[in-house]
């Protein structure tokens, strides 16, 4: 009995041979060193085999180069569907093992066909390759939203550069609330997903919000879900917001200083009592979401103008760090254009370039207003130039780099001195005066463009106009 129990015996599949040559679309039965010992009419008419006494005692992969037969035999274990491909036909193969009744031991196999043709499962089989488009694209959209870069991908070894790391090491073994500051193109994205990636949400999503990216109106859709039909033009559809989708792993704020004073207090309470509510809906969805905010604009100025919520402002800044501007940790330049070249190179597939210390001492004299997303530009732009550039030298340099190079670092010594109010002034004037025509004379718009308060922007209008 506890044989049977394990598998089928020749014994017992030996009085379905006469079903098998009537019924099968194909049959065959092999021995425990996988030769054939038995193949019906229809698999010899399949195979071409005029004589079927000529196959047995082969190899059954000497007769069917594709079968697993051989498998079965040595695993033990049966294959009850199978799509076996012969000579551009596919067909769909049972295989069982046979077992000795006395010992238990697997001493042959038997196949049928099923199916000589697909024709018939053609309905299973599209749904089939639909499933598996479907969770393709959904395994693709979870690696997405998981970390792209490793602590390592924040190159440098400059004293600024370590600190930074320290404190990203520290961040990452804590749940707290992490503030990145620094210019725009400072790395603090990548600074961001190497603290997840290392943090015990790793294998959790990473979900990336630019504040200042988004329209205003649509703020609070983005980070809280829209319920079905919440507003006209709504979808049928259950939309979740961006804190339902970071649910278990980390939220990244990106430009958070842009954030409109009324969705900071939403925001604020989602942080803190870990709860959303989508538009158009009175349920409460739970969220267990880790913050990471980063902003390139002095918070603690816009606190005190109050156009930045201080509550909020603590929440965020529990664990914060200060990302240096390239123009601080020059000495990690070479190492950089190294990485960054390389880079270059595994994306285009072309040969790396390397570059000469004289053109390394050439971009140590530029300011990089864009710091290393600027830099990365000077070389795509430089390679994109030298067709075919293996090495980047100062000529091959010169063309992309931006002509204020040297200016921008040593003023001429015999430069006019003016009074300071005077200047603070002018460049107050000025700036004013960009804003309004970049938001065509909405002054609600510039305010938030200037990081001040609409009251303070209409004081200084005020005095301008004096």
């Amino acid at each position: 009995m506890a044989a049977h129990s394990q598998g089928l015996t020749l014994e017992a599949i030996r009085p379905l041979f006469p079903l098998l040559e009537r019924n099968s679309a194909g049959s065959i039965l092999v021995d425990a060193d996988s030769r054939l010992i038995w193949i019906n009419a229809c698999y010899c008419r399949l195979l071409g085999i005029d004589d079927p006494a000529s196959v047995i005692g082969r190899p059954v992969n000497s007769v069917i180069p594709h079968t697993r037969m051989p498998e079965v035999v040595r695993s033990g274990r049966p294959i009850l569907l199978d799509i076996m491909e012969y000579q551009a036909r596919q067909l769909v193969v049972t295989r069982l093992p046979l077992h000795d009744p006395a010992t238990g031991r697997v001493n042959g196999a038997v196949a049928f066909i099923v199916f000589d043709e697909l024709g018939p499962l053609a309905p299973l089989l599209g749904k089939y390759r639909r499933l598996q488009h479907d969770l393709a694209a959904a395994r693709r959209a979870l690696a997405r939203r998981g970390s792209r870069y490793e602590l390592a991908d924040f190159v440098g070894a400059s004293p600024p550069v370590l600190e930074v790391k320290r404190r990203a090491r520290l961040a990452a073994a804590r749940a707290t609330p992490v503030l990145l500051l620094g210019e725009t193109g400072t790395g603090k994205e990548v600074l961001a997903q190497a603290i997840h990636g290392d943090s015990p949400r790793g294998a959790n999503p990473f979900v990336a919000v630019n504040v200042a990216a988004v329209p205003e109106n649509l703020l609070e859709a983005e980070f809280f879900g829209v319920a079905p039909g919440a507003y006209t033009g709504a979808d049928k559809r259950t939309r979740q917001g961006k804190f339902q989708l970071a649910d278990g792993g980390t939220l990244f704020l990106d430009e958070v200083g842009d954030m409109p004073l009324a969705l900071q207090a939403k925001l604020l309470r989602a942080l803190q009592e870990g709860e959303v509510e989508p538009l158009g809906s009175n349920e409460i969805k739970r969220v267990d979401v880790r913050a990471i905010a980063a902003t390139s604009r002095d918070l603690e100025s816009m606190v005190a103008e109050g156009s930045f919520r201080s509550d909020l402002y603590y929440r965020l800044n529990v664990l914060r760090i200060q990302v240096p501007p390239l123009r601080e940790r020059l000495g990690d330049l070479g190492i950089l254009c190294e990485t960054i070249l390389g880079r270059i190179a595994a994306e285009s597939g072309e040969p790396r370039a390397e570059i000469t210390a004289e053109a390394v001492a050439l971009l140590q004299r530029h300011d990089w207003p864009g710091n290393i997303r600027e830099l990365r530009n000077v070389l795509e732009q430089t390679l994109a130039l030298n067709e075919a550039c293996s090495v980047i030298g100062v000529p091959e340099l010169r063309a992309a780099l931006p002509h204020a190079t040297a200016s921008t670092r040593h003023p001429p010594a015999t430069s006019a001195v003016r009074p300071l109010a005077d200047v603070v002034a002018a460049a107050e004037r000025s700036a004013l005066h960009d804003a309004l025509a970049a938001c065509r004379g909405n002054k609600s718009r510039a305010a938030r463009m200037l990081g001040i308060p609409r009251s303070v922007l209409y004081d200084k209008l005020a005095r301008l106009s004096d």
